[in-house]
């Protein structure tokens, strides 16, 4: 018991930079209380003692504002961050090292009693602030869920889900991230560097498209010095010449 309460506050010290002492964090961190609580529930839960292990659970959430099921699974080392209004369901299992912060729902989306109907967090999994992991499906170790993301399919290892509904961005080898993700440890509220993937082919057409017209207008200028030279009402009046297509405007839109 004592064992991971020095791992809880540990890990609370090593990843909030408002952690001061390891007495602030024992007194004053509501998600270390509702670990704590939680896994007397738990004990309680998978010993037979059902309505007591409710009961721990109704009164830590009065107490912390964090909702935990006592059948939830959830590893050492887990960093429930400011933590208000989590919930967590009771087939839900977290793995080692997870960040989860306020507002997040580990729920399900089946009414049939048995089945598997919340998720499974891989290792280091970082769940953003109000983001919603709805299934029996697994977020592979390492993964990101971007603040405000609702996922219903499985995230691969490594791989980030933002948007609603979420869209999978694949973890990519970058030099800079990773030197940044040493630097830092974990990414705070599942924010990275990548970005949305739907924004970022928007942006490609943005500047596919300025490079176009930009080609385009090239092209006119050089017909009109050449039918200068000719002929000058070969070229009609009405036509584009100049460049008019605002590439950054639009690209501000979709940022």
């Amino acid at each position: 018991m004592f064992k991971h309460l020095r791992e809880d506050i540990a890990l609370i010290l090593e990843r909030d930079p408002a952690a001061r002492t390891a007495w602030e964090v024992l007194t004053c961190y509501p998600g270390l209380h509702a670990l704590f609580m939680h896994r007397r529930a738990h004990w309680c839960w998978t010993h037979g003692l059902r309505w007591l292990g409710r009961f721990i659970s109704h009164v830590s959430r009065f107490l912390t504002g964090i909702e935990i099921h006592p059948g939830a699974t959830i590893a050492p080392r887990v960093f429930i961050d400011h933590g208000m209004g989590i919930v967590i369901g009771e087939m839900a299992e977290i793995g080692e090292g997870c960040t989860i912060y306020q507002g997040v729902t580990l729920g399900g989306t089946s009414l049939v009693k048995g089945a598997k109907r919340h998720p499974t967090l891989g290792p280091g999994v970082i769940v953003g602030a109000n983001a919603c992991v709805l299934g029996g499906f697994t977020v592979g170790a390492g993964a990101r869920i971007g603040s405000g993301a609702v996922v219903t399919k499985p995230v691969p290892a490594g791989a980030t889900a933002v948007g609603n509904p979420a869209r999978i961005i694949e973890a990519q080898a970058d030099a800079t991230r990773e030197a940044a993700a040493v630097r830092m440890g974990f990414s705070a509220y599942g924010v990275t560097q990548g970005d949305d993937p739907v924004a970022q082919a928007m942006k490609g057409l943005i500047d596919h498209a300025a490079s176009h017209e930009h080609q385009i207008a090239l092209l006119w200028q050089a017909v009109t010095l050449l039918s200068a030279a000719q002929r000058s009402d070969c070229v009609p009046q009405d036509a584009q010449k100049l460049e008019c297509f605002d590439a950054q405007s639009l690209s501000k839109l979709v940022e």
